[in-house]
């Protein structure tokens, strides 16, 4: 199987990944009573190395974006900002309750990520941190990293790849894989804190496009299961059945089950609980409802 990495990580590597990802997942799979797999069947497909500016000021303070189009981290912060104040009213403030000295509100990135540095979903993450992961996700929506991001994702899900596992950003490059690679044999995506469903900023922008309000589904006969902490802002639309395949928007928390034929294009919605750390790939990985469907794909 493999375990396809969100944003920043860019400062890691396959190996320091491996070390904490494939434990991290067997512990899943063992909580949800699962054959635990031997760790080096579990392969990270990395990419991170590809957003590391070798040239970047490391005492640079986080501020607004660099380039003079700003709305795609400006769309995503402030997405996230309410967000956070919705889920975590007690540590963050909402958007429409800050003014700055004139009486105006202050909507800047800035702003909004010294907001979600206070947050439960940001807990250690610094604002350069923040920002660095806004700039991730725009450069490979809407610059020029996401071909060399997926020819390296593709050229890492192997012929006998039969589980593929995307976190964060990486649900994005790990959905958009599998669409770029026909005749597959992945049986099972999971898609871990996932924003996958927000419209416009990344729904819209997936490839191959969604088409009447519908994304391609990422291969036949694949199950996909996505697996969202309520308090985690980056899956800012938990739900994804309705947007992919056949599913009903109206039912949640599908849990893998023997009565769904197998083909059936449904997505799983499942919500967790991951503590103070909701975005947090580790804790993913370590949740029964990601073990069962890690264990239902590879014993399909």
């Amino acid at each position: 199987m493999a375990v396809v990495h969100g944003v920043g990580q860019q400062y890691e590597g396959e190996r320091s990944l491996q070390l904490t990802i494939a434990p991290a997942l067997c512990d899943g799979i063992d909580h949800a009573g699962g054959v635990v797999p031997a760790d080096d069947d579990i392969h990270v497909a990395f990419y991170g190395n590809l957003f590391r500016e070798e040239d970047a000021r490391g005492d640079e303070e986080p501020g607004e974006p660099r380039s003079g189009d700003n709305s795609v981290e400006a769309g995503l912060a402030l997405a996230w900002w309410r967000a956070a104040a919705h889920v975590d009213p007690e540590n963050v403030q909402s958007p429409d309750d800050v003014t700055d000295t004139r009486g105006k509100t202050s909507l800047t990135v800035k702003a909004a990520l010294r907001a979600l540095s206070m947050s439960r979903f940001a807990t250690r993450a610094t604002q350069r941190a923040l920002l660095g992961e806004l700039r991730q996700v725009r450069h490979y929506l809407y610059g020029d990293g996401r071909e060399a991001v997926l020819e390296k994702v593709c050229a890492q899900i192997a012929p006998d790849t039969e589980v593929v596992v995307g976190h964060s950003l990486g649900s994005v490059v790990a959905y958009e894989a599998l669409c770029a690679l026909p005749g597959h044999r992945v049986r099972a995506l999971i898609t871990l804190g996932s924003p996958l469903g927000i419209r416009n900023l990344v729904f819209d922008q997936l490839r191959p496009a969604p088409s009447m309000g519908r994304g391609v589904w990422p291969g036949v006969g694949v199950q996909w299961t996505n697996i969202c902490d309520r308090h985690d802002v980056v899956a800012l639309v938990e739900q994804l059945s309705g947007l992919f395949g056949d599913g009903d928007p109206a039912v949640t928390d599908v849990r893998p089950s023997p009565g769904l034929a197998e083909g059936t294009e449904v997505i799983r919605d499942q919500t967790v609980d991951n503590g103070w750390r909701a975005h947090d790939l580790l804790r993913y990985l370590r949740a029964s409802a990601t073990g069962r469907a890690v264990h239902a794909g590879l014993t399909s």
